[in-house]
């Protein structure tokens, strides 16, 4: 029997399990499209705010041995230019969509639902956890458990949508935050956002190689970060979780499962091995599979939980 990728999400039939998380190709949905032309299982929109964003001034982006640091700035197009992409999309393609929404308010939040209800996405998501628009908005919403609570449960309140919330991996105990959202009503977990914020130094210039001076850290260097974390969560809730944080390669990918994952987001790594990067996990995960004798994900063992 061929072995399949094919799973399921909070109801949805995915033909993979490999997710691109928000911001990573951009608005358009051209860059949706080119995503799922190369294997990509569910498609994330930028963040959308109430108000567009211009985000802010580059360089923002930084690549170091291990990883990339990002300060994007939430840069957006406003929720109704943003759903305007999202439904543009739908209209060629049944691929799910999560519409991934940022606010620092519950009644932003609530307004923010009530615009994504009229769209055509199939899952939203609480972006809590933004670590570098620190200077604009102060510390994320996801270090508080209570607030991520009372966003998660007025959300749930009206949202037609399953609701995801996405976590911070820069909190003193990240499960406890999970169990809060698990509570509250989430429908699933996505986990980890970038780590940090860090900085890197132009030691030619002598300044920041950012202009914000501080950036999130993706990529491979997150990676033992991001297992240990959704590990520890996947031990205590019983929601579905979204894993990511750097994976590149399939055995990456294995590793989210195990420790807990249902599905897999891929970022950075478009950046290390090109938009075919998820053909090319996807490939990787079915010659593991075939190795392993496995048919299909759900085959795939979990880690004993702790």
């Amino acid at each position: 029997m061929p072995k399949s990728l094919k799973t399921e999400f909070l109801g949805v039939t995915i033909t993979s399990p490999l997710v691109l998380p928000a911001g990573v190709m951009g608005m358009a949905f051209s860059g949706f499209n080119i995503s799922i032309e190369n294997g990509a299982g569910i498609v994330t929109s930028k963040s959308l705010t109430l108000k567009p964003r211009t985000g802010h001034k580059g360089p923002v982006v930084a690549e170091f041995e291990g990883g990339f640091l990002n300060c994007m700035g939430l840069c957006n197009p406003g929720i109704v230019d943003g759903i305007a992409e999202i439904d543009e999309f739908k209209k060629r393609s049944d691929i799910p969509v999560i519409a991934s929404v940022f606010a620092t308010k519950i009644q932003d939040f609530i307004e923010l639902t009530k615009h994504i209800n009229k769209s055509q996405a199939e899952f939203l998501e609480l972006n809590l956890s933004c670590p570098n628009v620190f200077d604009e908005f102060g510390i994320p919403l996801a270090a508080s458990q209570e607030e991520v609570h009372n966003i998660v449960k007025a959300v749930k309140q009206i949202s037609k949508l399953p609701v995801i919330a996405k976590l911070s991996p820069n909190v003193y105990d990240i499960v406890q935050i999970a169990k809060a959202a698990e509570s509250a009503g989430a429908d699933a977990l996505c986990m980890i956002n970038t780590v940090g914020p860090g900085m890197l130094i132009d030691t030619k210039m002598i300044k920041p190689v950012l202009f914000n001076k501080f950036g999130g850290l993706s990529g491979p260097c997150v990676k033992p970060i991001a297992l240990k974390l959704i590990y520890q969560t996947y031990s205590e809730v019983s929601i579905p979780i979204i894993g990511m944080g750097g994976v590149t390669y399939g055995e990456d990918a294995i590793e989210m499962l195990m420790a807990g994952a249902d599905v897999i987001g891929v970022g950075t790594a478009v950046h290390y091995r090109g938009i075919e990067v998820f053909n090319m996990i996807n490939a990787e995960m079915l010659e593991f599979m075939e190795e392993n004798e496995y048919e299909s994900l759900n085959e795939i063992p979990k880690l004993e939980k702790l």
